[in-house]
């Protein structure tokens, strides 16, 4: 499922994606600095295993993750996965991309609220995220923390209906 938005964004899968552009954005340390489930060291079989999971969510749920690219270029991948009841949104750029997410997840936030499946979103962030205006900007309001994995996080959530 390819989105298109209105300028150079778009949303493809991760299949649409080389391995060894996902497996060059992950393996940056810059990436794993808020990621604390990111607990092992990338390659190509990291690669495969991680597509074909969330591809896997496409088939069950009819959502999931996109590769984000501006024109040609992957900047980087994130989406939307159901855990349990809710819809789990994140975003992962590459480093020199980090400006990007503000616009990308606007654009995702806008397909979410013409979905009748997801009446609102949740983020899940570790701690050691100290920039948070810009979600409460798009709306989200904290919840709790929670722990996830053995992991404590923020738990925020954005209605959108």
């Amino acid at each position: 499922m390819m989105l298109k938005t209105n300028s150079k964004l778009n949303f493809a899968r991760l299949t649409d994606v080389s391995s060894n552009e996902i497996l060059s954005h992950m393996s940056d340390p810059r990436v794993a600095e808020h990621m604390p489930l990111l607990t092992f060291e990338w390659d190509e079989q990291a690669v495969v295993d991680f597509v074909a999971a969330k591809e896997a969510c496409w088939e069950r749920d009819g959502l999931g993750h996109w590769a984000f690219l501006l024109g040609d270029c992957y900047v980087g991948w994130g989406g939307f996965q159901k855990e349990g009841d809710e819809w789990d949104f994140g975003l992962v750029l590459r480093p020199d991309k980090f400006g990007l997410g503000p616009r990308i997840a606007r654009t995702a936030l806008s397909f979410a609220r013409t979905d009748e499946r997801i009446p609102f979103v949740t983020f899940l962030l570790p701690p050691s995220r100290e920039r948070l205006r810009g979600l409460e900007r798009l709306g989200a309001r904290f919840v709790k923390l929670v722990e996830h994995e053995g992991h404590e996080f923020l738990k925020y959530r954005l209605e959108t209906v």
